[in-house]
């Protein structure tokens, strides 16, 4: 499988990230990219009046994503990119959508929200159950994270066990006192302990690290980016995967099981 990551920096509008997408699409496309992974929640980006996200989001069968499936039409390229969708409560999905061929192949609303480092994202965001989501890429299958996720490595290893090889993360990365730090080191334990690929894309600009990084199964960063918009590749293949899982059996060799049974919101921990 080939791989590309594509990051850019989010605007208040929606037409020119849909334009930034669309041509690093297209690139992909020209470049022989079986999977292209771009940022989370790129519809827009606001650093204050967080609630505007509520305004801005649009179904999946609304202009952004209709848009962008008849730029992948006629392709083969894959793309998986974030947006926000109406929830029916008020508050929106964060939502990941793949798509291939001018058609929306599968869809991932975030489960893990990112309450942490004085942010709130659950008073606009919805929080989904599940359950986790794969799709098959030039057969391999990918599964779906969307940025907080990579914190939680059952999500990661319920994918694993469900045949992901590669896992697509696109993210926003917030800046922040070692928060570069936590992003590699978050991306590279997910590899390493489930012996898979990571493909996580983090959009740049103004507010987040971009940072975006596909890492292999046994914990090598094989491309990267910094902190300007671009593409990056990799090259993932069954052999290789197969030879690390080989070499580092973790998977063969762990004692217990993840449950994926959802702890309530709200629930004792």
């Amino acid at each position: 499988m080939r791989i590309a990551v594509g990051q850019f920096a989010a605007t208040a509008d929606w037409t020119s990230n849909l334009a930034a997408c669309t041509e690093l699409t297209a690139e992909a496309e020209r470049g022989g990219a079986d999977l292209l992974v771009l940022p989370e929640g790129v519809l827009a980006r606001f650093t204050e009046d967080r609630h505007r996200i509520r305004e801005v989001a649009q179904p999946l069968d609304g202009p952004f994503v209709t848009a962008l499936r008849t730029a992948t039409a006629g392709g083969n390229t894959t793309v998986v990119v974030g947006i926000h969708e109406p929830s029916g409560d008020g508050r929106v999905f964060n939502t990941l959508v793949a798509l291939r061929d001018g058609a929306l192949i599968a869809h991932y609303r975030k489960i893990h929200l990112y309450d942490a480092f004085g942010d709130l994202e659950s008073e606009n965001v919805c929080p989904a159950e599940g359950p986790p989501v794969i799709v098959e890429v030039a057969g391999t299958k990918v599964g779906l994270m969307t940025c907080y996720d990579v914190r939680f490595p059952e999500l990661a290893r319920l994918l694993v066990d469900a045949g992901a090889e590669v896992l697509a993360l696109p993210a926003a990365w917030v800046r922040g006192p070692s928060k570069e730090h936590h992003w590699e080191v978050m991306i590279t334990a997910r590899a390493l302990e489930n012996t898979c690929w990571v493909a996580a894309s983090g959009e740049c600009g103004p507010r987040n690290i971009g940072n975006s990084l596909v890492v292999d199964p046994l914990g090598t960063v094989r491309s990267r980016l910094a902190t300007a918009p671009g593409l990056i590749w990799a090259q993932a293949d069954a052999t290789s995967t197969a030879a690390a899982r080989r070499a580092l059996p973790v998977l063969a060799n762990r004692r217990f099981a993840v449950d994926p049974t959802p702890i309530p919101l709200g629930a004792p921990r």
